[in-house]
């Protein structure tokens, strides 16, 4: 089962640093997390970027791995 990490933003929405999810794409584990952790999720959701074992994923409805390690990055301020 893929394992979900959280990092800035997207942790403090979740409540948790990681969890392990039982959908198998990226756009289940959004619509999932978000029904599981609240609507502010969802949002911070919808504007991150996703690794997938280290990988930039551009394809939400592209099967995951079954191990995968899927890293959830909200937008970095700053510059």
């Amino acid at each position: 089962m893929p394992e979900v990490r959280y990092f800035a933003g997207a942790k403090a929405a979740a409540g948790v640093d990681s969890e392990i999810c039982n959908e198998s794409t990226l756009a289940a584990i959004i619509e999932s997390r978000t029904i599981e952790h609240g609507p502010k999720l969802g949002q911070i959701l919808g504007a991150c970027s996703f690794l997938v074992d280290g990988t930039l994923a551009r394809e939400l409805d592209r099967e995951l791995p079954t191990d995968a390690t899927i890293d959830v990055l909200p937008p970095f301020a700053g510059g």
